[in-house]
């Protein structure tokens, strides 16, 4: 008889959790910059073409790998070959740096979110008042004090993060979903409803809609889509394996992918037209074109929209619920973030799951301490930059090339997937993750290791992007291998 930990009798559990692991802060501030930047309404072909030739194919994967082998990332890889075990180790090794620096800035959304009464982010230069008076931020290479402003809304989410682990995965991680997600989609519809029918909404809506059909043969903006998609859904995180082994027995594999895929992009879609409705009225207030106040990343969250917003009538009301929906959306996300390496103690130490959540919650929490000094967000932007370009980039595509290539085991995981879903798959799902993903994620490889090495990223002091860069991206794939030292015990741990 079955032990493990499961999701509720229906698969609802299963699925808030992995759409909210897969709505994340990237969602709102990555997407509407990037459809922008990359042919407006034509990026939404290429971009519809990665969600079905990689996204919901890797979804099916990785769910299916999960759901077989009943067991964390690494666990289950090595049950398809004790030669893989190292990808799974390096995967979760690259959510627990991420785990390090993700509650961060959930911290600048909580005080954001109370800064919204009143408007206290600096009146007509929220720049100003983001990186001075909040962060204090120092030059690069310079960490400076710890800024309280940071550090204790810090412990707040991690207080969260770790009650919630603790709990477990049914009335901890499902419980949290429950919560959140159906409200993250209330409050953030609200932001919409409200957004589309301010001054000039209809021209920030018609610069992110109108497609720039001449675009579309660029090869950047098909790697663009690509990127979005494989970032967005949590793929190579080690959070679907993890997530998919709680799945009971009989659970529709395929049907849930398309699910979790399509819910992921609905909501990014939902992004984008309450993003692009709000840069259009600020552009109607400045008397600018569209494209002059269109920007993506923290830039946008924390500079631009607290600039807009104190514009706008009910100002702090609207801010409050715009940063209320950040801190939602990066909630659900740490929380599976962290799923990963509790999941992965568990099983290789064959420890309780209190034991789990009190060393690898624990020491994250530690580390991310170095985020909220003076220098967090130089050393945050660069350890991101990398652990996502030269981490979950590159881990998928060892993932990918592994099992479809060297363990052949596509064919079987696609008899499994088949034997529990409505959906079958057909050659499409083999052609797609033996041949056009890999193909797609070197190609994006390549690229990225051309740039970076052409010239220093964000103009960072080379030593500082090497330490903090280089290093932590290689370090995880080291430490990852050499975790697979320790041999697994002898009867498998299940919290």
């Amino acid at each position: 008889m079955e032990n493990r930990s499961q999701w509720g009798g229906s698969r609802l559990g299963f699925l808030m959790a992995a759409i909210g692991s897969a709505v994340g802060l990237g969602n709102i501030w990555r997407f509407p910059a990037t459809a922008f930047e990359n042919g407006g309404g034509a990026f939404f072909v290429p971009y519809l073409f990665a969600l079905l030739t990689a996204g919901i194919p890797l979804l099916i994967m990785e769910y299916t790998i999960g759901h077989k082998y009943r067991s964390s990332s690494p666990r289950s890889f090595s049950k398809i070959s004790k030669g893989m075990e190292w990808i799974g180790w390096w995967q979760v090794l690259i959510s627990f740096v991420i785990s390090t620096y993700y509650p961060v800035i959930i911290a600048w959304a909580i005080m954001y979110a109370y800064f919204s009464f009143g408007t206290q982010w600096g009146g007509d230069d929220p720049t100003s008042f983001f990186v001075g008076d909040f962060l204090n931020l120092a030059d690069p290479g310079t960490f400076g004090f710890i800024v309280p402003a940071v550090m204790i809304p810090l412990i707040v989410v991690w207080v969260l993060v770790l009650f919630f682990l603790g709990r477990g995965v049914k009335k901890g991680i499902e419980l949290a979903n429950k919560i959140f997600i159906p409200t993250l989609f209330i409050v953030f519809l609200i932001i919409v409803i409200r957004a589309v029918t301010l001054p000039g909404a209809f021209e920030g809506l018609n610069a992110f809609f109108e497609p720039d059909w001449s675009r579309i043969t660029e090869g950047k903006v098909w790697v663009a889509a690509y990127g979005q998609i494989f970032f967005s859904l949590s793929i190579a995180f080690a959070i679907m394996i993890t997530y998919s082994s709680y799945l009971p027995k009989k659970s529709d594999i395929t049907n849930n992918a398309f699910i979790t895929g399509f819910a992921n992009s609905s909501f990014e879609l939902l992004a984008g037209i309450g993003v692009f409705a709000v840069l259009g009225f600020m552009a109607v207030q400045s008397s600018t074109p569209v494209e002059e106040v269109v920007k993506g990343g923290v830039g946008l969250a924390f500079m631009v929209f607290p600039e807009i917003i104190s514009q706008m009538p009910a100002s702090g009301f609207f801010g409050f619920l715009f940063f209320a929906s950040l801190f939602l959306a990066g909630l659900s996300s740490m929380i599976s973030i962290s799923e990963t390496y509790i999941a992965g103690l568990q099983e290789k130490f064959s420890i309780s799951r209190g034991k789990a959540v009190t060393f690898g919650g624990g020491l994250a929490f530690i580390v991310s301490l170095f985020f909220a000094n003076q220098g967090g967000l130089n050393l945050l932007d660069t350890v991101d930059y990398f652990i996502n370009n030269y981490g979950v980039a590159l881990a998928g595509l060892f993932e990918v090339v592994a099992i479809a290539w060297f363990a052949r085991s596509l064919k079987d995981l696609q008899q499994h997937a088949d034997s529990v879903s409505d959906i079958k798959l057909g050659i499409w799902w083999r052609i797609c993750l033996g041949i056009i993903t890999p193909a797609i994620l070197g190609y994006m490889m390549l690229q990225n290791l051309k740039t970076d090495l052409s010239s220093a990223y964000g103009d960072y002091p080379i030593d500082f992007l090497f330490n903090f860069g280089w290093l932590v991206a290689i370090g995880a794939m080291l430490i990852g291998a050499i975790i697979t030292v320790k041999k697994w015990p002898a009867k498998d741990h299940e919290a």
